[in-house]
C-alpha cells in the first residue's frame, strides 16, 4: 500500500460483536491505528491519547478506529476499564493488517490491571489474563473520504501519534 491508493475494504467485528467495514465507513476521513496489544504499557497510552483527543479528531470528520489482533471480549474489558469512546475493531487472524502491509507476529499474552495497575480479577477472583491470537505492528493509516490512503506510517511513539495523526487529519479536511 502507498499513499493515494485505494484503500481495500474489509470487514471486522468490533468491541459489541458488532461488524464494521471500511466501506461503511466512506465520507468520513479515517483514522485506523494498528496496536500490539489490549492491556500492555504503549497500547495502554495510545488509546487513552486517542480518547483524550477524540472530541477535536471527530469535529474535523474522522473516525477514529483502534485495530489490534484481540479478541472481542478483550477490547470490550480494555474499552470498559479505560473508558475508551472510539471503536476497537479485532483482527484476530490479522488478515486485515497483512493486507495494508501492516507487520503481523506471533500472539502473546497479558494480565489485565487496571487505572491503578491493579490487577483486574474474574468473577472467582482470579487475575484475568488475555491471550492474543496474533500481535501487530504499531502503525497508523488515514483513509480520506474518497476511500484513498493520505498517510500511512510506522509509529515510533505511541505516546504522540494522537497529536501527529491529529494535524495529518487537519490537512486531510482542508
Amino acid at each position: 500500500m502507498n499513499i493515494n491508493d485505494k484503500a481495500p475494504d474489509f470487514t471486522l467485528q468490533d468491541e459489541n460483536e458488532k461488524e464494521i467495514s471500511l466501506q461503511g465507513l466512506r465520507g468520513k476521513t479515517v483514522v485506523l491505528y494498528f496496536y500490539p496489544g489490549d492491556f500492555t504499557g504503549g497500547c495502554t497510552v495510545q488509546a487513552q491519547k486517542y480518547r483524550d483527543a477524540l472530541t477535536k479528531i471527530e469535529q474535523l470528520g474522522a473516525e477514529v478506529v483502534g485495530v489490534s489482533g484481540d479478541e472481542v471480549a478483550s477490547h470490550q474489558l480494555f474499552k470498559e476499564t479505560y473508558g475508551l469512546q472510539h471503536a476497537l475493531l479485532s483482527d484476530s487472524t490479522g488478515q486485515v493488517a497483512q493486507l495494508l502491509n501492516v507487520p503481523v507476529k506471533a500472539g502473546g499474552s497479558v494480565k489485565a490491571a487496571g487505572p491503578d495497575r491493579k490487577p483486574l480479577l474474574d468473577a472467582n477472583g482470579q487475575r484475568i489474563e488475555l491471550k492474543r491470537p496474533v500481535t501487530l505492528a504499531r502503525w497508523t493509516l488515514v483513509v480520506d473520504r474518497a476511500g484513498k490512503i493520505a498517510s500511512l506510517r510506522s509509529v515510533t511513539s505511541a505516546a504522540t501519534d494522537a497529536e501527529e495523526i491529529q494535524k495529518i487529519v487537519e490537512g486531510v479536511a482542508k
